[in-house]
C-alpha cells in the first residue's frame, strides 16, 4: 500500500504533510511513501533525506497520484490534480468543506474517499489528529509576535533611573486554542493581559494563564456541543460592544481570534472603537481570511487608521512553516494510523468510528 503527496503551491501554502520524522513511521507501518523532487527542499528537508529512509522521489506527479492509495496534503489538490483521482482513493487533508463543497461532493460521486481533518469530533480520542488546535497554538503565538515586533514600546515594565516603562496592555478577543496561546506567550514576554469570549468555560482557562477575564453582565454561554463559538444574540452583541469600547481606550495591542466554523468571521472590533484607541496601538486579526474581526481588516496589510495599525495575514503559518509541518505531519499521521487495518494491510473505512464518520465527505 503507497502514501503520497504531492507539493502545494508555495505562493499560497509552505507547509508539508510528510516530515522525514513521519516518513519513516510510515514505512514502520509497511507503507511504501512517494513523493515529489523538491518537495521539502523549501524547509531545508533535501531529497536525499527522504531517499536514505526508504522513500521512492519522482519527477512526476501525475505518476505518484496514479499509484497511491493515501494521498495526504495539507489543503485541496488544484483541479488538474482533481482529475487525476480515482475510484477507492484515499484524500485527507484540510479540504476546507464549506468554500469547497461543489469539488467535494463530485469527489464523493466518483467513489473517492474524501477525509477533512478541519471537521474532526472534538473528543479526547482525536486530540492527537486534531490539526485545529496544533495549528491554532502556532498562530496565536506568532501573532502576537508579530504585533509585538510592530509596536515601537517596550512591552514589560522597566524600572530606570530616568522613570519607569509602563507595561504593555493586551487584549486577546477569542479564547480558544490561539487565543489561549496568545495570552500565554504575551504574558511571559511582561505584558497586562485581559480576554473576552463568548464561551463562558473560558473563563478558568484565561486565569489560569495569568489574564484578566472581562465579563459582559449577564453573559450567555455561548458554546456548542462540539465546543465551539456560537453566534451571540443581538442583546449580548450590544453588551459587548459597550465593554470593548471602554475597554480599548487602554489597551495597546489588541489579538483578534474570533471564528465561527463555515460562516464569515464576527464584526467585533467596530470604526467607533477603533477611533478611540491611543495612537500607536497595534491589532493583529487572525480572522483576516475570513472577513476579520474588525472594521478595517484586509488581507497581506497592514492599515493605518489615525495611528492605529490593523494587521492580518492569509496564512500566518506560512512564517513558521517547518513547526507547523511538523505537527501537522504528526497529526494527519495519526489519523492514517486509525484508519490503516494493520493486520490485514488495508484501509478499514469503519464509519461506526465517529472520527472517520465525521472527517468523511459523503
Amino acid at each position: 500500500m503507497r502514501i503520497v503527496s504531492i507539493s502545494e503551491d508555495k505562493k499560497i501554502e509552505k507547509r508539508i504533510a510528510i516530515t522525514p520524522d513521519i516518513a519513516k513511521k510510515y514505512i514502520a507501518l509497511e507503507l511504501e511513501v512517494s513523493l515529489p523532487e523538491n518537495y521539502g527542499e523549501h524547509l531545508g528537508f533535501k531529497d536525499n533525506e527522504y531517499k536514505e529512509l526508504g522513500v521512492k522521489i519522482s519527477k512526476d506527479d501525475k505518476e505518484i497520484i496514479e499509484s497511491a492509495d493515501i494521498i495526504v496534503q495539507v489543503g485541496l489538490l488544484s483541479v488538474d490534480k482533481i482529475s487525476l483521482l480515482k475510484k477507492n482513493q484515499i484524500l485527507v487533508g484540510i479540504l476546507d468543506p464549506y468554500t469547497n463543497k461543489e469539488k467535494l461532493d463530485n469527489l464523493a460521486k466518483d467513489n473517492i474517499n474524501s477525509f477533512s481533518l478541519d471537521l474532526l469530533p472534538r473528543i479526547t480520542r482525536a486530540q492527537s489528529m486534531d490539526i485545529l488546535s496544533s495549528q491554532a497554538n502556532l498562530a496565536g503565538y506568532k501573532a502576537v509576535v508579530e504585533s509585538f515586533a510592530k509596536f515601537e514600546k517596550a512591552i514589560p515594565m522597566m524600572m530606570t533611573a530616568a522613570g519607569t516603562v509602563p507595561a504593555a496592555k493586551v487584549l486577546v478577543v477569542g479564547a480558544g486554542v490561539a487565543g489561549l496561546q496568545a495570552i500565554a506567550t504575551a504574558k511571559r514576554m511582561g505584558a497586562i493581559v485581559f480576554a473576552t469570549d463568548v464561551r463562558m468555560a473560558s473563563k478558568e482557562q484565561v486565569e489560569s494563564l495569568g489574564g484578566k477575564f472581562l465579563t459582559v453582565e449577564g453573559a450567555e454561554n455561548l458554546e456548542t456541543e462540539g465546543g465551539y463559538a456560537k453566534e451571540a444574540s443581538d442583546d449580548f452583541k450590544k453588551k459587548q460592544e459597550e465593554l470593548l469600547a471602554e475597554t480599548l481606550k487602554k489597551i495597546d495591542i489588541v489579538i483578534c481570534t474570533a471564528l465561527i466554523p463555515g460562516k464569515k468571521a464576527p464584526l467585533i472590533i467596530k470604526e467607533r472603537m477603533i477611533n478611540g484607541m491611543q495612537t500607536g496601538s497595534i491589532i493583529y486579526d487572525l480572522a483576516a481570511i475570513q472577513g476579520g474581526n474588525t472594521a478595517f481588516t484586509e488581507v497581506d496589510k497592514v492599515i493605518n487608521k489615525g495611528g492605529i495599525k490593523i494587521m492580518g495575514e492569509k496564512n500566518i503559518l506560512n512564517k513558521l512553516p517547518i513547526s507547523a509541518s511538523s505537527l501537522y505531519a504528526k497529526n494527519v499521521f495519526n489519523f492514517v494510523v486509525n484508519l490503516y487495518d494493520k493486520e490485514n494491510k488495508k484501509i478499514n473505512i469503519n464509519l461506526e468510528d465517529e472520527i472517520i464518520e465525521k472527517t468523511l465527505i459523503k
